[in-house]
């Protein structure tokens, strides 16, 4: 501290983010009292630039937005990121500046948050909160995280797993290929026998098709592919039916590109494609065979409950599946325990057995008669996509047969 000759002020100099700074005061207790603040924010590594935070939330996570979240985000996070921020976020804690936030701030928008949304919500609102301010205290404007200190609420599942039995699928199968829709009964077997998730199917490509295994190692996001869920690269069993359903399909495509279900385009699924899917065929055909509140997800977990029910590990399940095994514990506890090890089936033999007792082909076949009434029940209202000849003959393939 020293007294300038030309003005007669006290002076404080310190040195900071590698630049040199001053600060004057008339008074010399005042700069006294400074020089100390000066000495505490060394000891605590923290920053006296009256600059620093000074922006609020709303202009700073524009600059994140541009900055961070057009580069390194996924288009679906950016959009739901978006939404929750307009709808939740910014009456609430757009107007604070920065190092106006603290634990306490993020607490209460949480407890306000709980008491008009799910969990869910608030997870994702925290999760955006949480990643503007890690990269805030990253570009210098703020010294710690104020999301950090916060717990996250308990991602809880609101209903226990339904796996879908072989029956069942072979019932939804069946209807399906009566109403003349091949591309629709292949997915559905392919998402209830391999356990892909919805993303991963879209981005599914016949290269991925081997003579034993699928390998998994893109999803679909929008309209753009991109690598799985988890970042990693696995493979699941071709079971033997399985197999068949595909040779057949490619077979009956009329010109088969790199995807197995391309879009009209010629493209991958956008999440429109999915959607209008879910709710045009998977919803009145679910409907259709006694099932409420189905959703296509369950069809993964069909696939779970025949590896389990087939006696096959915690840890191979989980590989195949995409999980951690104790992801599969938690989730699949209720399929373990109802297992009877007298009743363990392979998975080929349990999708053979169901598609003997609905004998699809026999039922197309019928289909194909002049008399409408003829038509299975289930199959009305199912808009026919490709044709399916029931005397293609099968392609010779190696695949898993257990």
């Amino acid at each position: 501290m020293r007294r300038r000759p030309d003005t007669g002020k006290w002076e404080i100099r310190w040195r900071e983010d590698g630049r040199h700074r001053s600060r004057s005061f008339t008074r010399k207790a005042d700069a006294e009292r400074f020089a100390t603040r000066v000495r505490s924010a060394r000891e605590l590594g923290e920053s006296l630039d009256p600059e620093r935070g000074k922006e609020t939330v709303a202009e700073f996570i524009e600059r994140w937005w541009r900055q961070y979240a057009l580069v390194q985000l996924e288009e679906n996070t950016r959009k739901g990121y978006a939404q929750v921020w307009e709808k939740h976020l910014r009456r609430r804690i757009g107007g604070y500046r920065l190092r106006e936030v603290s634990p306490a701030v993020v607490h209460g928008i949480k407890a306000e948050l709980l008491a008009k949304v799910g969990a869910p919500t608030v997870r994702k609102a925290l999760a955006l909160l949480s990643g503007m301010f890690r990269c805030a205290v990253a570009w210098d404007r703020i010294d710690r995280n104020p999301v950090a200190d916060v717990p996250m609420p308990a991602a809880g599942r609101s209903r226990h797993v339904q796996p879908l039995t072989p029956a069942i699928v072979e019932a939804m199968r069946a209807r399906l290929l009566a109403a003349g829709a091949e591309r629709d009964a292949v997915l559905l077997a392919v998402l209830a026998y391999t356990g892909l998730r919805p993303e991963e199917l879209r981005a599914l490509r016949w290269s991925d098709v081997r003579e034993r295994t699928i390998l998994v190692e893109r999803a679909a996001a929008g309209s753009e592919i991109k690598s799985t869920k988890t970042g990693t690269i696995r493979s699941v069993r071709l079971l033997a039916p399985l197999a068949e359903d595909l040779a057949r399909w490619k077979l009956a495509s009329p010109s088969p590109g790199e995807l197995v279900f391309p879009s009209s385009r010629g493209s991958v699924w956008t999440d429109y494609d999915w959607r209008n899917w879910r709710r045009r065929v998977f919803r009145p055909l679910a409907e259709a065979v006694g099932l409420t509140n189905s959703r296509p997800y369950d069809l993964r977990h069909s696939f779970a409950s025949l590896l389990i029910h087939e006696g096959v590990s915690v840890v191979e399940v989980a590989r195949q599946m995409g999980n951690a095994p104790d992801v599969m514990l938690r989730t699949y506890a209720h399929v373990f325990e109802e297992l009877d090890p007298a009743e363990r089936l392979p998975a080929a033999d349990a999708i053979r057995v169901a598609r003997e007792e609905f004998d699809v082909r026999g039922e197309y076949a019928d289909s194909q008669s002049d008399e409408p009434d003829e038509w299975p029940k289930a199959a009305s209202g199912l808009k026919p996509t490709r044709g399916f000849e029931p005397r293609t003959p099968s392609l010779r393939v190696k695949c898993s047969t257990s």
